[in-house]
Formats: C-alpha cells, sequence, structure tokens
C-alpha cells in the first residue's frame, strides 16, 4: 500500500533519540542514544505506506560544537539502523545554522518541509510534522502540514499531543485504518 505524496516529518532530538542535557548537543556517535520504539514507529509507518523524512535543526554546527561531519555521521549510522528494522527515511534535511542566521530553513520557519515537498512532490495538506518542541509543531503547521507533539508539556498549537513516537504511529494508523 503506497500513497503517493503523503510524508512523516520527524525532528531528531527528543523524537528520535534522547536530547541532550539543556544547553548542550550530541557531538558524538557515542552520546546518541535512540528513544525505545522509534525504529520500529518508522518502520511501521513505511509498511503502512508513509514517506519519512528527517527535519533537525543542528545549531551545533554554526556554534562551532559539533562538526557537519559528525552530524553527517550519526545520520548515516541512523539510517541503517532504520533499514535493518525494515524502515526507510527517504531524506534527512539538516538546517546547520544559529538564530542570528535569520535563514528560511530553520525551525520555526517552513524551509526543510517545502524543500521535501518540492523535491519529492509531497501532498502537505496530508503530511505530519512531529516534534517535541513549539518551532517544530510551528514549521509544520506554515508548512500547511497537520502536527504532532512529542511531550509532556502542554501544548495547544498541535492537532495531536503523544508521549513518544511509537504512541503517534498507533493514533495515525488506526486513524487511517478505521
Amino acid at each position: 500500500m503506497n500513497y503517493l505524496g503523503r510524508a512523516v516529518f520527524l525532528d531528531r532530538d527528543g523524537v528520535l533519540n534522547r536530547r541532550a542535557a539543556e544547553g548542550s548537543y550530541i557531538v558524538s556517535l557515542s552520546e546518541f542514544e535512540l528513544l525505545p520504539g522509534s525504529l520500529g514507529a518508522i518502520a511501521k509507518l513505511c509498511a503502512h505506506g508513509w514517506q519519512v523524512f528527517l527535519a533537525t535543526n543542528q545549531r551545533g554546527i554554526a556554534r562551532g560544537m559539533v562538526s557537519a561531519d559528525v552530524v553527517a555521521q550519526i545520520h548515516r549510522w541512523l539510517l541503517e539502523q532504520v533499514r535493518r528494522e525494515g524502515g526507510r527515511i527517504t531524506q534527512v534535511y539538516v538546517c546547520p545554522h544559529d538564530y542570528s542566521d535569520l535563514c528560511y530553513c530553520r525551525k520555526p520557519n517552513p524551509g526543510m518541509l517545502l524543500r521535501a515537498a518540492r523535491e519529492h512532490s509531497l501532498d502537505l495538506a496530508n503530511s505530519w510534522m512531529v516534534g517535541d518542541s513549539i518551532p517544530d509543531v510551528q514549521a509544520g503547521r506554515a508548512a500547511g502540514c497537520k502536527t504532532a507533539y512529542v511531550g509532556e508539556r502542554q501544548c495547544e498549537i498541535a492537532d495531536v499531543q503523544v508521549p513518544s513516537l511509537q504512541a503517534f504511529v498507533e493514533q495515525l494508523l488506526q486513524r487511517n485504518e478505521t
């Protein structure tokens, strides 16, 4: 079953893997710890015809805290783990800029999602942005996607709020299969 044009955009830190401590960055593969169920959730999405994309702000690159090469290494490793679990991340989009750069790709701006839509002929109105921060949700809304907030704090602007990516996928698949 393949529904062309529909996608799930995932933020990285806090959705797929544990966030670094406040004010810190994940600066090596050894610090990258996947959250329980995240790989299986991606595999389920793919099995049900969803394209999955990663859209992640990585300000640590602009601040010199982590190199673009290390971020790329982490993403290559992640893509391989997802593949081994039976899923696929179609493409990874990274914003390496700091707030002061005023770029269009840094969430809450929708640049990464709009670029993916252009490059992959996506139907954003039938797609989702899943993140653990208000800027993630704002980016999804600005792009015209439905939005899911992962976390315990209240997020009134998201379409749905869930405790984990796994819970989001279960909810999404129930909605679409009934």
